[in-house]
C-alpha cells in the first residue's frame, strides 16, 4: 500500500491524537525521575512499513532538557501522535531507558488510543535483547500506569 493510499486522519482525530501525545510527554517524563532517558518509539504503519524515532531527554528539579534537535523532537512527536491516532498506524511501542545505578527499562504499548504499561515480563525479553556491558546492566523497572488526559475518561 503506498502513502497515497494509507487512510487519511480526521482533523478532529488528529488534533485530539495531538493533545493526548502531549499529555503523554508531560505525564510520562515527570514520571520517570530524575536522569536521563532515552525514549524509543517503534511503529508499525497499516502498509506494512516499519519506523521508529527516539529522544533523549534530561530530567532535572524544575527542569527538562530535550537533548536534540527540533527537527528529532518534531519526529518524535508526530510519530507519538499518529501512534495514539491509530488510523495509519497498526502497532506501537515506546521504550524508556533511564539511566542510573545501571539501565532501567519500561515499556507501554499503544492501545485503545493511549499508552497502557507493557507486563514485566514481556519487557525483560525486550531487556535481553539490548546490547549490554558489565558497568551498565539492564533491569526492568516497575511499571508506569499514565493516567489518561481527562477528555479521554469521559
Amino acid at each position: 500500500m503506498s502513502e497515497s493510499n494509507l487512510p487519511q486522519p480526521d482533523n478532529a482525530v488528529t488534533a485530539s491524537a495531538t493533545g493526548r501525545a502531549l499529555h503523554a510527554l508531560t505525564t510520562l517524563l515527570p514520571a520517570l525521575g530524575e536522569g536521563s532517558h532515552e525514549l524509543s518509539l517503534s511503529v508499525e504503519r497499516r502498509d506494512g512499513m516499519e519506523l521508529s524515532a527516539g529522544l533523549y531527554v534530561s530530567v532535572e528539579p524544575g527542569a527538562l532538557r530535550v537533548d536534540q534537535s527540533a527537527e528529532e523532537y518534531l519526529r518524535f512527536f508526530v510519530l507519538l501522535t499518529f501512534s495514539l491516532d491509530g488510523t495509519t498506524v497498526r502497532d506501537a511501542s515506546l521504550v524508556a531507558m533511564t539511566a542510573d545505578a545501571g539501565t532501567r527499562v519500561r515499556g507501554w504499548d499503544v492501545q485503545d488510543g493511549w499508552l497502557h504499561p507493557i507486563t514485566p515480563a514481556e519487557l525483560q525479553m525486550v531487556a535481553t535483547s539490548f546490547a549490554t556491558d558489565d558497568a551498565s546492566p539492564y533491569t526492568v523497572g516497575d511499571p508506569l500506569v499514565l493516567p489518561p488526559p481527562p477528555e479521554a475518561e469521559e
